[in-house]
């Protein structure tokens, strides 16, 4: 007869070690893959980045008064600028594998430009979108000031200094998961186009890896690839069979892969330039609305940031090397304001979610992306043809994209003390506020088709209805007021808010892995010293 079972084994109740670095990630940012594989992947994160560089002018060019003509334009302009900020940003700004793109945070202070009584009595339509884009050009130039003083005065450092992994969460969880309103309601636009890429997607990066089990991860690091490819093909078919020929026009916008206008309206070959559509003109109050959404792009590219941190295997990022990549952040859209795009810039979290969908977080990588958004965008009828795939692909894209970012966020809870009431309260009341204060301004807005603040001063209103509407702005900021206001200086809430674990990364020499990633090239750290 056996004896009584040996006790347990105490190591395996531990819980799971504390990382400040993300393990398992294929490639960290100073370890480039082999080149073909570099270059395939950096053509991945051009194929993302195109969904939010298309949709934006789709959404705004027609409302400006513009045609495919124009709309072609911008949306090269557009992809021209994100690959010369990506490539600002890797080299000079916070040196992680960041695309810099196009960003949802500017469309509400453009479509309160496009509303403007002084372009309503401009009859011809052509006339009218040169005139609102010029206004759209001097407020961007107003607001990009905002960045370029906080970020490179190391004003930004001093605040950031004060985040602690438990502030962190609620920021950078909503950078992905508050976004998404852009997910299954885009891909059910057209279902049978949207819900195959989803079902694709999560088979060829989670199943068939482990049904495989090949040496070489192919179909995971390509998941994207192949799952548009085979979607658009099949959306191709659909078109080209006549399955949407009697569909109501706005299922034929969405589903057929010939309806986007921008083939015909692309130009062979164009190079963008400052001033193409005529100087900017300025407006104060337009820039004031305009410096609220660029003020809010900070604070959610601050979380997109510590995300792409993350899944490119590299350390928390220090807060001087932060506020040097938000000065460039800044530089981008005063870019943006010169060449005229109708739009500002922030940190792509669709590209974000991609380093961890394929686990490579190469610098060389979206560097190499940077190259390709700049070619397509010179040569326009080959990058036309990529951008007219149909938007509920990119929609299905966001749904895994966006919740690998909000993921990466929900992780800094492994340096928090979640059996605190202090903790939970902080958590739970930043998250809740941090959905529903920006669901009152959304749905009030799409009622009433005005916001909630409406004032007789419009550029007031805009300022209070953008900050408002920003789910990772509010959240952040209850967050941050909360954790920097409750007992902050007793001993053990230190150690429940997770400060510990993140005070050697507080300086940039307070860690020998910060000059890995995060130095600049040719000896720049001289001019710009990180401390």
């Amino acid at each position: 007869m056996a004896g009584p079972a040996p006790p347990p084994k105490q190591e395996e109740l531990v819980p799971h070690p504390v990382k400040d670095q993300l393990p398992n990630v294929s490639f960290c940012i100073t370890s480039p893959p082999p080149w073909p594989e570099a270059i395939l992947l950096g053509f991945q994160h051009y194929l993302v980045v195109l969904g939010t560089t298309v949709l934006i002018p789709t959404a705004l060019v027609p409302q400006m008064g513009g045609g495919n003509d124009e709309k072609a334009r911008v949306v090269q302009t557009l992809l021209f600028l994100a690959g010369i900020n990506t490539l600002l940003q890797t080299y000079f700004g916070t040196c992680l594998p960041a695309v810099m793109g196009g960003s949802y945070t500017f469309v509400a202070p453009t479509i309160s430009i496009i509303l403007a009584g002084r372009y309503s009595n401009i009859v011809d339509p052509h006339e009218k979108f040169l005139h609102i884009m010029r206004g759209t050009q001097g407020a961007l130039i107003v607001a990009s000031t905002l960045q370029i003083i906080i970020g490179f005065s190391g004003l930004w450092r001093n605040v950031t200094r004060y985040l602690s992994p438990l502030s962190a969460v609620p920021l950078v969880a909503l950078a992905g998961f508050g976004l998404y309103e852009l997910g299954f309601p885009g891909v059910a636009k057209c279902v049978e186009v949207g819900l195959p890429v989803i079902i694709l997607l999560v088979t060829f990066s989670q199943y068939v890896p482990h049904a495989i089990h090949s040496e070489r991860s192919v179909f995971d690091r390509f998941s994207v690839i192949f799952s548009i490819t085979i979607v658009w093909l099949y959306a191709y078919l659909l078109t080209v069979g006549g399955a949407y020929r009697h569909a109501p026009p706005k299922t034929q916008l969405h589903c057929r892969t010939d309806r986007s206008g921008l083939v015909g309206g692309a130009p062979w070959i164009r190079v963008p330039y400052p001033f193409q559509w005529g100087a900017p003109t300025f407006d104060a109050g337009e820039a004031f609305a305009m410096m609220a959404a660029s003020f809010v792009a900070l604070v959610e590219s601050t979380g997109t940031f510590m995300a792409v941190a993350r899944y490119a295997s590299a350390t928390p990022m220090p807060p001087s090397v932060l506020s040097r990549g938000i000065g460039w952040q800044g530089i981008a859209i005063l870019l943006d304001g010169l060449f005229g795009t109708a739009n500002g810039t922030s940190v792509s979290v669709e590209n974000a979610g991609l380093l961890a969908l394929t686990r490579v977080g190469s610098r060389r990588v979206v560097q190499i992306s940077a190259g390709f958004m700049i070619f397509f965008s010179i040569l326009g009828k080959f990058g036309a043809v990529f951008a007219s795939i149909p938007a509920p692909i990119f929609a299905a894209l966001y749904c895994l994209l966006f919740a690998y970012v909000g993921a990466g966020g929900l992780s800094f809870l492994q340096f928090c003390n979640l059996n605190s009431f202090r903790t939970k309260f902080i958590l739970g009341f930043s998250f809740f506020l941090g959905l529903s204060v920006p669901q009152y301004f959304n749905e009030y807005t799409s009622v009433a088709g005005y916001g909630p603040v409406h004032t007789g001063a419009r550029w007031f209103n805009d300022i209070i209805n953008v900050i408002f509407s920003s789910k990772p702005f509010v959240a952040g900021f209850v967050a941050f007021f909360l954790d920097n206001s409750l007992h902050r200086h007793d001993s053990t809430v230190r150690k429940d808010r997770g400060l510990h674990w993140w005070h050697k990364f507080r300086s940039y020499k307070g860690d020998p892995r910060s000059e890995e990633f995060y130095r600049l090239p040719l000896n720049l750290n001289k001019f710009f010293p990180a401390d």
